[in-house]
């Protein structure tokens, strides 16, 4: 599977399950309702989508011009840094006005995801390209 409907499936697929997980971090962490939270996890997510389209067509591009081809540890790892460290930049402040917190609190908060979202995007994208194969600019 390549192109726009790889991208596609991959975005679907990982938000749904980013929602959930972040609905229910962003509640343990703020003590807001679920329901609070959950208006946060999908304007999150719908930010998160657009990201990650743009992201990963970039990074896609630089890939292909790389003599090295596959994916390796350091590749898949820079991957995940690059686009959580992308993310860092829009939802700290969003969480800080959602929330009512500081900066600071939202960083916190924001950390607290980002260490769960590092592992998990390393992990998604392994186990995507092992159901789905890797995409043209890897093979």
């Amino acid at each position: 599977m390549q192109g726009w409907r790889r991208r596609v499936l991959f975005v679907s697929l990982y938000e749904a399950i980013a929602i959930a997980f972040s609905s229910w971090g962003l509640a343990e962490m703020s003590g807001d309702g679920l329901a609070h939270a959950g208006v946060m996890g999908l304007a999150a997510s719908a930010i998160a989508i657009v990201w990650n389209l743009v992201f990963n067509a970039l990074f896609e591009r630089w890939e292909a011009r790389q003599t090295v081809r596959g994916r390796g540890f350091a590749r898949r790892a820079a991957h995940a840094i690059g686009f959580e460290g992308g993310l860092l930049l829009y939802f700290v402040p969003l969480f800080a006005w959602w929330f009512d917190v500081s900066l600071w609190q939202s960083l916190v908060m924001d950390l607290g995801l980002l260490v769960f979202f590092l592992i998990y995007t390393f992990v998604f994208n392994w186990c995507f390209d092992r159901v789905f194969g890797l995409p043209g600019s890897a093979a």
